[in-house]
């Protein structure tokens, strides 16, 4: 589905974000991309839908290059690559439903984006999405008297309002409490599943990554350090990631947070962890 080969950004500073990046997501797929800051997770996101050029190196979506295509190709291929952001990414002035419908300004003429005057299937496929991520009942408040939850359940109804190929999601959790955390963990996870749909999620919290992806994958300084599955990141591997620390610490303290939260919502059960 995905694949990236050699895959290099230099800036020009001279720091090397990514260092020949080979990488292949396969559908259906929800792949974990962990590592300290500045190892180059963001960037590699980035330059997957081109938001950063990469410096050399190929991406494919599907049988199609990505990197050289032009503008116009690129605007194309874009509409098949949802994106969830950290900071939700939202217009706060517009309404939760206008801001999911905004999914679709790669399909639609700009007269109607201006306009706001979407196809009806538009619309109707809008309330669908809505539903699903549990905020039918928002569809005309404004973005910005929403919890930070909330928001990102918009972005997510947004992502998915494109028919998207490729989920990529940016540090989904990075601005949420540990339960509201799981909670949006869980529902990209079960979208994904729902839709065979592959994604590659930016994530600190190594373990919401355990819990929710089917495959790890670890940059340090720009380069792949480990990829395989959740349950082979042991103590060495995050060592190998991250540096020296007391990683049976932070299993605890998880732990201790998540029985927190069983016990306030027993109906909110952490995926299993593999």
């Amino acid at each position: 589905m995905l694949r990236t080969e050699k895959l290099t950004k230099t800036y020009r500073t001279g720091d090397k974000a990514l260092a020949e990046v080979d990488l292949e997501v396969p559908a259906g797929q929800i792949l974990g991309l962990i590592g300290p800051s500045g190892a180059g997770k963001s960037t590699l996101i980035r330059c997957i839908n081109r938001l950063v050029e990469p410096t050399s190196g190929k991406i494919f979506l599907k049988d199609q290059e990505i990197t050289g295509l032009s503008r116009s190709g690129l605007k194309r291929t874009r509409r098949r690559i949802g994106m969830i952001f950290q900071e939700y990414a939202l217009v706060e002035r517009l309404s939760v439903m206008e801001n999911v419908l905004s999914g679709r300004l790669g399909y639609v003429p700009f007269w109607r984006s201006f306009t706001r005057k979407y196809p009806i299937e538009d619309i109707e496929k809008a309330f669908t999405l809505l539903d699903r991520v549990g905020l039918s009942d928002h569809a005309t408040k404004r973005a910005d008297a929403l919890s930070g939850g909330q928001r990102q359940r918009v972005g997510i109804a947004r992502a998915l309002e494109q028919d998207p190929d490729l989920l990529l999601v940016d540090e989904p959790t990075a601005s949420l409490d540990p339960k509201t955390s799981r909670r949006i963990m869980r529902l990209i996870a079960e979208i994904c599943r729902e839709r065979s749909l592959p994604a590659i999620i930016n994530i600190h919290d190594v373990v919401l990554a355990q819990g929710f992806t089917d495959r790890i994958v670890g940059l340090n300084a720009g380069r792949v350090v480990f990829d395989g599955p959740p349950d082979a990141l042991d103590t060495e591997a995050l060592t190998t990631i991250y540096g020296e620390e007391d990683w049976a610490q932070m299993r605890r303290a998880s732990d201790e947070d998540e029985d927190d939260d069983d016990q306030a919502s027993p109906d909110i059960a952490l995926v299993a962890s593999r």
